[in-house]
């Protein structure tokens, strides 16, 4: 019964596709409509025959094993179940920073961060796993599914906050990961060269395609999980102080006011893979339980986020002069390098793998920003997948060497405002989909779109930003309390439910 609610899916992909006017392919006349099919069930003939003289090369490169599928659906009878969600994306160097904000910026004890972290990584866990259960039921990638609750207009929207929130993950990832590198023996390697390493090896998984993608991130998470192990116990031989910050920490109201923003960063830091989600599922047969998918996209966000961000806030516990220092100079790549140096060499090869390690936690930014700049309109899905990967490759190393000094601040301020959108895209998709799906056809734009700026407008008064504080999120405490993702999600919730209702009555669809 869930397929049937999205059965007008593939018709709906081929009004995007359709091309304007007939072409000419082997002295025959095709209809733009045969050769949307000819996209939709062999994307690389598709490729091949359009651009004439490369066409060789494409063929060479797609008979290599690069991915030719894009934003087109794919098909029942090409799918298989191989391939679901997992660990990788979040077992990695990139998650740790983000617990050490909990002290860093926010002065919570380690107890408070924890119970922040738990609580608002479960509630953005399970948003992104009811988004990854639409991937099988549609054999869409997510922007695309947008289109059912937000019209092309809305769909083009999500897929330029999309494409700035993938390009934000990379430039972060690239920047952690050569501050990381530069950090094991400083003055030798360049911050630069770091982020560039960093940055072409997270390209080559995504230039070539869904299935490497997954055939990496399947395993890279063994042996970085072994790494954070071993850096819970040498962070506790260190001295874990679970009341290190309790002298500095706010109290009532103000109190208030840090978990609430910490776990608005929390949330943000999950919810971002839900504008991905559907990319990576949308290969599985639409026989796959929605339950099953769930709960293992769930599990697969909830377990490695928690596992890690804990590990982050809990080693700015330590008090030692020699750990403090090692981060106020060289930020996390500087405190992990402090951790392991009772190894010396040893300790130096696993900064190593563990500075690398953000390939996994990149390399699926670097492929959905690829579909989503395809998701932007006709032209761009007429343009091969992998340029577009490539051209995002660029994008976000040049951003990386540009902001690598300032990566906390990136941090912070990004995974912030990334809460506020994807709280209110969530909300407007799961509406659609749980109440109105089955009542009607393929809809307008103006509910989701309207919906969508009600989301903005909810996100603006209730925000709080060292740039900005929103009337509401001012009034808990003296800094202000970050309530920008509950009340972008309230506000969108409220407002798309009776426009959507409306537009049934008066279009019927």
């Amino acid at each position: 019964m869930a397929s049937q609610a999205y059965s007008h899916s593939s018709s709906d992909v081929e009004k995007e596709k359709s091309l304007n006017g007939d072409d000419v392919e082997q002295g025959q006349v095709v209809h733009p409509v045969d050769r949307d099919n000819v996209k939709e069930e062999a994307p690389d003939t598709y490729y091949v025959t359009k651009y004439g003289f490369l066409g060789p090369v494409l063929s060479k490169l797609f008979a290599s094993g690069v991915e030719a599928r894009g934003v087109e659906r794919v098909p029942e009878d090409q799918r298989d179940s191989k391939n679901t969600w997992n660990k990788s994306v979040n077992t990695v160097l990139t998650t740790i920073p983000i617990g050490t904000l909990a002290q860093e910026i926010y002065t919570l004890t380690l107890p408070h961060a924890i119970a922040t972290i738990f609580c608002f990584v479960a509630l953005g866990s399970a948003c992104t796993a009811f988004i990854a259960t639409l991937g099988p039921q549609t054999g869409l990638r997510t922007m695309i599914i947008t289109r059912y609750s937000s019209g092309y207009l809305g769909g083009t929207i999500y897929s330029i906050l999309n494409i700035l929130t993938q390009l934000g993950f990379s430039t972060t990832a690239v920047i952690l990961g050569g501050q990381t590198l530069a950090s094991i023996n400083p003055g030798t390697l360049p911050l630069v060269v770091g982020v560039i390493i960093v940055a072409v090896c997270s390209l080559i998984p995504c230039f070539v395609g869904y299935n490497l993608v997954h055939v990496y991130e399947r395993y890279a998470w063994m042996l970085v999980t072994i790494i954070m192990l071993m850096l819970w116990g040498l962070g506790g031989q260190a001295g874990f102080d679970i009341n290190a910050q309790k002298a500095k920490e706010d109290t009532g109201r103000n109190l208030a006011g840090d978990v609430l923003s910490f776990g608005g960063i929390v949330f943000g830091s999950v919810s971002g893979w839900a504008p991905i989600a559907a990319d990576y599922n949308c290969r599985l047969p639409v026989s796959t339980p929605p339950i099953k998918v769930f709960l293992l996209t769930f599990f697969g966000l909830f377990v490695p986020i928690t596992f890690v961000e804990i590990l982050g806030a809990a080693l700015m516990t330590i008090t030692d002069p020699a750990y403090t220092d090692a981060f106020t100079s060289g930020g996390a790549g500087g405190l992990l390098n402090q951790v392991l140096s009772p190894w010396k060499g040893g300790g130096k090869f696993i900064l190593t793998l563990l500075a690398l390690s953000v390939i996994a936690n990149n390399i699926p930014n670097t492929y959905s920003a690829g579909l989503s700049i395809q998701a932007l309109g006709r032209p761009f899905a007429l343009v091969p997948r992998f340029f577009w990967t490539f051209l995002a490759f660029v994008i976000y190393t040049v951003a990386g060497v540009a902001g690598r000094e300032h990566f906390s601040e990136i941090l912070s301020n990004f995974l912030s405002i990334l809460s506020y959108w994807t709280a209110f895209f969530i909300v407007i998709v799961a509406e659609e989909h749980f109440f109105f799906r089955r009542k009607g056809d393929f809809l307008l734009a103006s509910p989701g779109i309207f919906a969508g700026c009600c989301g903005v407008a909810g996100a603006v008064v209730g925000m709080a930003e060292v740039w900005y504080v929103g009337p509401i999120g001012a009034k808990i405490g003296e800094f202000g309390g970050d309530l920008g993702f509950e009340l972008a999600a309230a506000f969108a919730a409220v407002s798309y439910a009776p426009l959507r209702w409306l537009e049934i009555r008066l279009a019927g669809r």
